[in-house]
């Protein structure tokens, strides 16, 4: 009798073992992971008219960036350096770092480790950038030869520590791909408010 009782209790327990097995299977497969693909940036998943496109290699950009993208209800992408620039390669002070070399040869164009996506859907494109070495960064200009602008409106704004926006937004404007209409850019501070770049927009015809 006992051994009865023992052999019944031990298949209770492999039928319980089995169930919470299936279970656990069940969860699994109704929760399967996520796939994103590197090299591929589509922005937010909206019927916005406005992208707000950004490179920042210190953050005070991004800040800008994210500001504006609300200011303007836009989508909001950043250009990613294929290698990330460090603090050393941006040493103005040495004539010998990646930066100071980029700025230097006008021909430089580093590269850009993702794509935008979606580009087709905009109609207007606010490029956000620092001003290096009183010039826009060269890897924004690896950016505006990517892709075709036509019949585009692009803004051009800019950060800096000392600078003005100076003639960069020429410079773009002459390299770039594409008949687009280019707006005058204008410096903002990094804590610009959602109010001011609103307004510079309206000013400049791009929001009503």
């Amino acid at each position: 009798m006992k051994k009865l009782l023992a052999a019944l209790t031990m298949f209770a327990a492999a039928l319980l073992v089995t169930a919470c097995g299936g279970n656990a299977a069940q969860d699994t497969k109704a929760a399967p992971a996520k796939t994103e693909t590197a090299s591929t940036q589509t922005t937010a998943a909206t019927d916005s008219k406005t992208l707000v496109v950004y490179f920042s290699a210190q953050g005070h950009t991004k800040q800008l960036a994210e500001t504006t993208a609300k200011a303007l209800g836009a989508d909001l992408a950043e250009i990613i350096p294929a290698e990330p620039y460090t603090a050393h390669d941006l040493d103005y002070k040495d004539r010998t770092t990646r930066a100071t070399v980029e700025q230097n040869d006008p021909a430089a164009r580093p590269a850009i480790a993702n794509k935008i996506g979606n580009m087709a859907q905009y109609d207007t494109v606010v490029i956000a950038y620092p001003i290096w070495w009183a010039q826009e960064p060269r890897i924004v200009d690896t950016f505006v030869e990517s892709y075709d602008f036509t019949g585009k409106t692009l803004v051009p704004i800019c950060t800096s520590g000392g600078s003005d926006i100076g003639r960069s937004g020429e410079a773009l404007a002459t390299i770039a791909r594409g008949a687009a209409t280019w707006k005058a850019g204008k410096l903002f501070s990094p804590t610009a408010s959602a109010d001011e770049i609103a307004a510079y927009f309206k000013s400049i015809g791009v929001t009503k």
